[in-house]
């Protein structure tokens, strides 16, 4: 069964010149054009293509990588529009198809739009700015710590609102963001917690504690070494300033003070942190 709009290992059946067609069973042949076909291949050969219909009656194959697939949901160009709709330019020759229908507000040449790519009721490849459609809220399946590909979506007010493995929404607040982030951006990230309701909190790091905290109190010597014995940073400081300094979380860095302050090897106080001479 030939997968449309994604990518199917097939075997040459037949060649005219330089353009090879494959079988592609009840949906008729797969053509392959010459500037896609490898050098020497002949019929029998398997070659991975990307499929799709060139028109309604014309299934066409190429070996290019677009910038997402069928059921994958991905942040485009609009590079012109007709009275049919936008297209968008998904790194194939034919561009993509965003209809009238699926959009959420007008798409504008020259800007890009977070969509959904999915088949028609023709078995047409188009895509879709209704992502609620298509992205659910609640998620079951997940545990918490397990590693998902994430695609920032939009900024809200608790932060940025992610899309998990393209069909799940989940939320990463503000105080536990310490990068940049950009709409369109695909990432790692790991589930924070499956919430009562069923809705996800996301995290972009896992913090291995006792690995984390060594570490960062390796550090925090370091550091107070290199500067005289002081520094302003404290568990007090922002969650910002101690990723910057630190790149941990300020819970890494507090546990990490915590467990220098218990062996006497430092002083906390408002102006900041102080190494402890040990007395000879």
């Amino acid at each position: 069964m030939i997968a449309l709009g994604k990518f199917n290992k097939l075997k040459i059946a037949k060649a005219e010149g330089r353009i090879v067609f494959f079988d592609g069973g009840e949906l008729g042949d797969i053509q392959l054009l010459p500037a896609d076909a490898p050098k020497d291949c002949k019929v029998g050969d398997e070659l991975n293509i990307f499929v799709y219909f060139a028109g309604k009656e014309k299934l066409q194959g190429t070996t290019r990588l677009p910038f997402a697939q069928v059921d994958d949901i991905a942040y485009l160009k609009c590079v012109s529009e007709s009275h049919a709709g936008a297209f968008l330019d998904w790194g194939l020759a034919k561009d993509l198809l965003l209809p009238f229908s699926e959009q959420t507000s007008k798409a504008v040449e020259g800007r890009y739009y977070l969509v959904k790519i999915f088949l028609d009721e023709d078995n047409l490849i188009a895509a879709s700015m209704m992502l609620e459609d298509f992205v659910e809220d609640e998620g079951f399946y997940f545990k918490e710590g397990q590693q998902v590909d994430l695609l920032i979506a939009h900024e809200t007010d608790l932060g940025m609102k992610a899309i998990i493995n393209n069909e799940y929404w989940g939320v990463l607040y503000k105080n536990e963001i310490f990068q940049k982030l950009r709409i369109g951006q695909k990432t790692k990230g790991y589930i924070k917690k499956i919430r009562k309701d069923n809705k996800i909190d996301l995290v972009l790091q896992i913090e291995k504690y006792v690995e984390k905290v060594d570490s960062v109190t390796e550090k925090i010597l370091g550091k107070l070494k290199s500067q005289g014995g002081t520094m302003l940073i404290t568990d007090k400081s922002s969650p910002d300033d101690i990723y910057k300094a630190f790149g941990v979380s300020k819970k890494v860095f507090k546990q990490s003070v915590g467990g220098l302050y218990k062996k006497r090897l430092i002083s906390i106080s408002k102006e900041g942190i102080s190494l402890i001479e040990p007395s000879e």
